[in-house]
């Protein structure tokens, strides 16, 4: 057998293989898994930023103090972020309104790159890939979008 056959043997293998994957592991199931990630990173930091139904002391000393966002108020910053943190991600994890949930916390992700943690941007990266992916495709199948006719 040439190198030639081999090369195209190998290369049909792995086409017919990767053919299975995208079979088995559809686009549905995948959108469904970054919604239910990137809700849990983000509600999760939600919840470090209230105590019982109200924000935290903490939660505006460290907009105050740390995070320091240009042109906008600590309180009312450290406010927005803990209902949009706790909001956002509800919404991804029924998949209702995915698209829009999913640009809120893009913006949000590009706010902490930019003026909260520029060094961390490998971190926000994984963060805006299935934001960016949920954007562009929706919620798919597993989303209440599908049901109620919203694209």
């Amino acid at each position: 057998m040439s190198v030639a056959a081999s090369e195209r043997r190998w290369r049909l293998a792995w086409n017919r293989a990767a053919r299975a994957l995208e079979e088995r592991i559809g686009l549905d199931l995948v959108l469904l898994v970054s919604r239910i990630s990137v809700a849990a990173v983000f509600f999760s930091s939600g919840r470090t930023k209230v105590e019982g139904l109200a924000v935290s002391d903490g939660a505006i000393a460290l907009f105050r103090d740390e995070y320091r966002l240009p042109l906008v108020d600590p309180v009312l910053a450290a406010h927005a972020a803990a209902y949009a943190e706790h909001l956002l991600p509800l919404l991804l994890v029924v998949g209702l309104l995915t698209r829009g949930a999913a640009l809120g916390l893009l913006a949000m992700t590009l706010v902490i790159q930019v003026f909260v943690y520029p060094d961390a941007w490998p971190t926000h990266l994984s963060w805006a890939a299935p934001l960016l992916l949920l954007t562009a495709r929706g919620g798919g199948r597993f989303a209440l979008d599908r049901p109620l006719g919203l694209r």
